[in-house]
């Protein structure tokens, strides 16, 4: 490899990042070793922590690290980024607190990265102790980073702090309504879900493709099926009807309504399918007495090259079941 610049070094450490290629990262690395003097410039310090924290490599990221004598928050936030994007948790909120006692400063994209370790670990009280952090700094008011330290209370149960957080924001964006619905869902609070919904409606709120399908959950039970319908309408007006996703989370709400029919119209009409998309469609027949049809779409999703998930074959051997097909379930099983 002839001698590069920095830029091209650090150009070729996104690259493998990108490609999730350790062998492109390694011989980069090797290459910087060989091209520039030590200490590297910090820029390029921190690429190397970032590739190697980013491809679960977490040794070589601490030794870089180490060896990094300039330590900044962009050093330490690359290392504590990569650390939670491969589940390392605890590993991530040492990193956080290792950085404060060098006294230097969290931004906005470490906090973030602080609260969705608290809340994996469900760790309240760590998760307090950053958002004591964040007030002390002034950063608790970004949106993103107030959004995360709603969705950290909320994830670890404490409802009262996530509530109290929400109504101080100065400002809300998409994201911040959507992790509201979210957690409203995931905790049955379907009516606060949806007049979470209405009143981002109302202040001018443009929901995005998360929002509809976070909705759509929210109104999954057949007595908020003339509000579903309606969001429906909205999708359609809104121009989501293609969204892979959305038109997944529609075939999902139809199905836990009882309205195979619409699922099944919903679903005739995507363009694009995805092996959630037949999912789907295989789960709302079985879930509604349809165990025929449920098989047929089974059948026809594989000849399509659809993988089926665990519960779409969950879906499909109790729809054998239930039509008491020993034969077709034996038939099935072949194809797993």
């Amino acid at each position: 490899m002839p001698s590069l610049t920095s830029n091209s070094l650090a150009f070729l450490l996104e690259s493998a990042v990108k490609t999730r290629s350790s062998l492109l990262g390694r011989a980069t690395h090797a290459q910087t070793i060989k091209s520039l003097q030590s200490p590297l410039p910090s820029f390029l310090a921190n690429h190397l922590i970032n590739m190697y924290s980013k491809l679960d490599l977490p040794k070589s990221a601490h030794l870089l690290l180490q060896l990094t004598p300039n330590r900044s928050v962009v050093t330490w936030t690359v290392l504590i980024s990569g650390s939670v994007q491969n589940g390392h948790f605890s590993s991530a909120l040492l990193q956080f607190f290792n950085m404060r006692c060098e006294n230097i400063q969290p931004n906005d994209f470490t906090f973030p990265c602080a609260f969705k370790a608290s809340a994996s670990l469900r760790l309240s009280f760590i998760g307090k102790q950053v958002h004591a952090i964040a007030v002390k700094f002034g950063q608790i008011y970004d949106v993103f980073v107030g959004c995360s330290a709603f969705d950290m209370y909320s994830k670890t149960g404490l409802k009262h702090e996530a509530q109290k957080l929400f109504d101080e924001l100065p400002e809300r964006n998409v994201v911040t309504w959507n992790a509201y619905i979210s957690n409203a869902v995931l905790d049955g609070r379907l009516i606060n879900a949806v007049n979470a919904f209405i009143e981002f409606r109302r202040m001018g709120g443009e929901p995005d493709s998360i929002t509809f399908c976070a909705f759509l959950n929210a109104c999954a039970d057949p007595l908020y099926l003339d509000l579903g319908r309606q969001l429906h309408g909205f999708v359609i007006q809104s121009g989501f009807e293609a969204d892979v996703s959305v038109s997944n989370g529609l075939v999902d709400f139809y199905g836990k309504c009882r309205e195979v029919r619409l699922a099944e119209m919903v679903f005739g009409g995507m363009e694009k399918r995805n092996a959630v998309s037949w999912c789907s469609m295989v789960a709302a027949c079985e879930q509604n007495g349809e165990e025929e049809k449920a098989c047929v779409f089974f059948l026809e999703g594989r000849r399509e090259g659809v993988e089926p998930t665990d519960y779409m074959v969950s879906s499909v051997i109790s729809a054998c079941a239930g039509l008491a097909g020993l034969e077709l379930g034996r038939s099935v099983h072949a194809l797993l």
